[in-house]
């Protein structure tokens, strides 16, 4: 599924800067309007191999700093959105270089301060299943399915053994990781794995109405604002709620969108953001 192009060699920095970007063989990578769009792009079924997780890793990692994009957005440009780890690479004297790729591809879309917003379109396997869990927001249409089949080779999901359970319950991980059985996308919304289903042929004004909200605020804020949210998960309320409080006041103040924003309101107009 393709929506709007990725550049594979440059990025939008300003409307009319432009600075390359190294070209990559598995994946496109490019920023449109403020959006860093990654598109999957290892025919035929986006298997995932170390190089390729490797581009990816190093294409999210490349945007901290970048006060300019706004979000990231994940897709595939091929049928399946992803069947998992190469078996190649999963063999057992490849294993440690694989989870070692594997770990660096969830560590940047956890780290990075940048909403991650993904879209599938299809079957997402292993891995593939993976990497929609480690994602902030997942748009999904009745074609796709996740599923944890690791057990059929005779593995387990190391991400998802441990993620499965706090995304949708203890009691629907054991079944789903014990049996492989697949998570349909109705099943996939109705245990919160996904935000939304709709059908593919509204996909795309859907994925451009998503893209245009967010587009719509000031970078920083959404990046304090995924930081407390992430930050939160799984610490003891009061602990979640300091760290909140001391990110409202020490980071979320200093910045000068908030006081343009607060400016926005009192004179009835739309903030323009610095993004600062």
């Amino acid at each position: 599924m393709a929506t709007r192009p990725a550049n594979e060699t440059e990025v939008d920095l300003t409307g009319d800067q432009r600075a390359s970007l190294p070209v990559y063989k598995y994946i496109q990578f490019g920023v449109v309007d403020s959006i860093a769009h990654l598109t999957l792009n290892h025919p035929p079924h986006n298997v995932l191999t170390v190089p390729m997780m490797k581009e990816m890793a190093e294409a999210i990692e490349s945007l901290n700093g970048r006060a300019d994009v706004k979000a990231i957005f994940i897709q595939s440009s091929q049928q399946a959105f992803s069947a998992g780890i190469s078996l190649e690479d999963s063999r057992p004297d490849r294993v440690f270089q694989t989870l070692d790729a594997f770990t660096r591809v969830f560590q940047a879309m956890v780290d990075i301060s940048k909403p991650v917003i993904v879209v599938v379109n299809g079957p997402a396997i292993g891995a593939g299943s993976e990497l929609v869990g480690f994602a902030d927001v997942v748009l999904a249409t009745p074609k796709a399915k996740f599923a944890q089949p690791e057990v059929k080779l005779g593995v387990f999901p190391p991400f998802a053994a441990v993620m499965l359970p706090q995304l949708i319950g203890p009691k629907k991980a054991y079944e789903l990781i014990l049996t492989g059985e697949a998570l349909s996308a109705e099943e996939a919304l109705r245990f919160g794995f996904v935000n939304r289903v709709v059908p593919e042929a509204e996909l795309q004004k859907h994925v451009d109405s998503l893209i245009a909200r967010v587009s719509e605020f000031s970078g920083p804020v959404l990046e304090v604002t995924k930081r407390v949210i992430g930050g939160s998960v799984g610490r003891p309320l009061k602990e979640a709620m300091k760290i909140s409080q001391d990110l409202y006041l020490n980071e979320l103040m200093s910045l000068e969108d908030v006081q343009e924003g607060l400016r926005a309101v009192i004179e009835k107009r739309k903030p323009i953001w610095k993004n600062k």
